[in-house]
């Protein structure tokens, strides 16, 4: 039997921490192709580089990096690296989680939403930012692709994956999770350099969870895996229903 194709990517570029067990863990499943940021791209969103040039540097025959962003890097490994001939991509392990609204702001989870644009199933891998091993989700991470690449995905479907601490290697389960909410600081910091010029730091460290039961927020911070479909079709029907009534 042919061994599925497998596209790895992310947004903490080519250093980051949870880039090389990810792909370690998918070698057990299939021949494994990389197209990364060549420097960090965290927050970058759904971001293509379309008025400057992109530039790509090969690293070995089945891994390159890109000056691009992370959705950069999942059309560029898929479009130009495999020529479309792609079974799954995975995006990760994520430095971090992304819960709630964060998947409106993470390139991990824009990655894996430009692959289901252009029809490949895929998955974004995140893990809390106080675990240091990454060893116990990679092991998840590659069951959860296994299955993906058994059972597939339904058209426009993406799945976010959020890695709690793991306790003794282990998780206490996996649940499948709608998104919760992540509430950011909303400060502006204004600073001064050394000539005298104002400059401006964005949010602060502080995160609030609103841990409502059935949520990825809640699955965390019970000590379990979320696992949470996203669609690309982000159309309010009910407010469909609803505009259709105003006097426009």
């Amino acid at each position: 039997m042919k061994k599925p194709t497998i596209l790895v990517t992310n947004d903490d570029g080519f250093h980051g921490p949870g880039l090389r067990p990810l792909i370690k863990a998918m070698k057990r499943l299939g021949r494994v192709f990389v197209a990364v940021p060549d420097q960090e791209r965290s927050a970058d969103s759904h971001s293509l580089t379309l008025h400057k040039p992109i530039r790509v540097y090969p690293i070995s025959k089945d891994f390159i990096t890109v000056n691009g962003s992370p959705a950069d890097c999942a059309r560029f490994g898929i479009l130009w690296m495999l020529k479309s001939k792609v079974d799954l991509v995975v995006s990760g392990i994520n430095r971090g989680y992304n819960l709630g609204e964060d998947i409106i702001y993470s390139g991990t989870v824009a990655a894996a939403r430009e692959a289901r644009i252009l029809g490949v199933p895929a998955i974004a891998f995140s893990q809390s930012p106080d675990e240091t091993s990454y060893a116990a989700a990679a092991d998840c991470a590659c069951r959860l692709a296994k299955e993906t690449l058994r059972r597939g995905l339904p058209p426009g479907v993406a799945l976010n994956v959020n890695f709690p601490g793991a306790q003794d290697g282990k998780y206490r389960g996996v649940s499948a999770a709608r998104l919760g909410r992540r509430i950011y600081s909303s400060n502006i910091s204004r600073r001064s350099d050394p000539r005298g010029r104002n400059y401006y730091w964005l949010g602060g460290k502080d995160v609030k969870w609103i841990k409502a039961v059935g949520t990825d927020v809640n699955a965390v911070a019970s000590g379990r895996v979320s696992v949470t479909p996203l669609h690309l079709d982000q159309t309010d029907r009910s407010m469909l229903e609803t505009l259709s009534h105003w006097e426009l």
